[in-house]
């Protein structure tokens, strides 16, 4: 792992660990860098903020589960180790998921996943999504994003193939055909 890599996830689990204590909203940069070791300069070297270090570690976790949909894994076994990784990370997902403000990573996740499955329709067809698909994956990405707050929220109860089996039973049937033909699901 190179040097950037190292500092960025020095930083990664200084934020985690202030996160344990105190809100996202109110853990400031000094208390990351003072956590980390790092000078504040190294900090604003690698991240824009503190909500761009989230939504960078957050990536980390959460990308891995969906590199093999359509390659080996069906959108179901992508959903269940993306929760898997989340119950595994909880603290962490805990404290990114109760706040709202801008680039939160609700709005992280919905534009993260949505990116995702656009590309992969144009990798597997060749194409861009007619519109009509286009809005029922938007929806579908939205609700997702919804679901997943509110499962971390409420405390992870519900098993994460459980969950992820909630939200393919959940996706319109337009789309479901769009995947079924790509052999995603």
């Amino acid at each position: 792992m190179e040097k950037q890599e190292k500092t960025r996830y020095k930083l990664a689990m200084a934020v985690k660990e202030c996160m344990k204590i105190t809100p996202v909203d109110k853990i400031t940069v000094k208390d990351i860098v003072e956590g980390a070791g790092v000078a504040r300069q190294t900090f604003y070297r690698n991240f824009l903020d503190k909500y761009d270090l989230i939504n960078w570690y957050f990536d980390k976790l959460v990308l891995a589960c969906f590199e093999e949909i359509g390659v080996s894994h069906t959108v179901e076994e992508s959903l269940t180790q993306k929760f898997r990784f989340i119950r595994e990370e909880k603290a962490f997902f805990m404290g990114a998921f109760r706040s709202d403000g801008q680039n939160s990573v609700k709005e992280h996740d919905f534009a993260l996943i949505l990116d995702f499955y656009q590309e992969l329709i144009v990798k597997k067809t060749g194409r861009e999504p007619e519109p009509d698909i286009r809005f029922l994956l938007e929806m579908y990405c939205q609700g997702s994003v919804y679901m997943t707050a509110k499962w971390i929220l409420g405390g992870m109860e519900e098993a994460p193939e459980h969950m992820a089996r909630k939200l393919v039973e959940a996706m319109p049937a337009k789309l479901e055909q769009v995947f079924e033909n790509m052999g995603l699901m």
